[in-house]
């Protein structure tokens, strides 16, 4: 049997569909019918054509002015139906609860996609200075303490393709050294957890620890983070068991059995 070479009926549609709908994000969350031809490299007629359709299905909405267009009404309810199918999320949320009452601070569960970590379920901290709902907010993974746990229990190919690519640089603490950083994940990955503090933001520091599924691979990762005035060194320090146990209790639940660890 041959493979099919070319590409199925309407799948060049379906995929430039995508790419209008991938081109608002938390930093562009209305985009002028320029903005998207600019950001999807599509000519304004088919852009048009395809930010219409999308229109009429409520995916897409106009703005009160008329000027401009953000996600519409259709694409948070698919966004609520796939949080709500998700099973490490389900799993996660009592640990997450319990995480941000022990704590005080904001615990998160994330996942890594591509070269970003995303927000997928978060427990807000209960103290007046502590994070804002930043679920479906995606950050660069190397300047994160859930982005580095998670790169630190990667296959040995897919880390290396990780490490090959220029790491941006936030602050002054982030690491953009490929060798700083590969060090710094083989100790992460022998310590059981990551801690990051202003790499990402200044004033911002995190620790956390990965959850695994059945196969033994990291699948998310539980994350306690908040103002570094509060999470110094040894405040982390504190707080890494805690998540650490939280984790292995999650990965438990996914089917993950202690002895699939290297």
């Amino acid at each position: 049997m041959s493979l099919r070479s070319t590409p199925y009926p309407g799948a060049q549609a379906v995929s430039r569909a995508i790419a209008v709908l991938k081109a608002f994000t938390d930093a562009a969350p209305r985009l002028t019918l320029a903005e998207i031809t600019r950001a999807t490299r599509l000519n304004k007629a088919t852009a048009y054509r395809l930010v219409s359709a999308l229109e009429k299905e409520g995916l897409i909405t106009r703005d009160v002015n008329g000027e401009a267009y953000r996600l519409g009404p259709e694409a948070i309810v698919l966004g609520g139906r796939a949080l709500r199918s998700n099973d490490l999320r389900a799993v996660s949320r009592a640990e997450l609860e319990q995480l941000a009452q022990a704590t005080r601070e904001t615990a998160t569960l994330e996942v890594l996609v591509e070269r970003d970590i995303l927000i997928v379920d978060e427990v807000l901290s209960s103290q007046l200075i502590g994070g804002t709902p930043s679920i479906g907010t995606r950050w660069p993974a190397h300047a994160t303490s859930t982005g580095k746990v998670l790169l630190a229990h990667l296959p040995a190919a897919e880390q290396n393709a990780f490490l090959r690519r220029t790491l941006s640089k936030h602050t002054a603490h982030t690491l953009t050294s490929t060798e700083q950083l590969r060090r710094a994940l083989t100790e992460i990955q022998a310590r059981g957890y990551a801690t990051v503090s202003e790499e990402l933001e200044i004033g911002y520091a995190a620790v956390a620890a990965p959850v695994f599924n059945e196969a033994g691979r990291a699948v998310g990762a539980l994350c306690v983070g908040g103002p570094a005035a509060r999470l110094t060194a040894a405040r982390l320090a504190e707080i890494a068991p805690l998540v650490v146990q939280a984790a292995h209790r999650v990965s438990i639940k996914l089917g993950y059995q202690p002895q699939q660890a290297k």
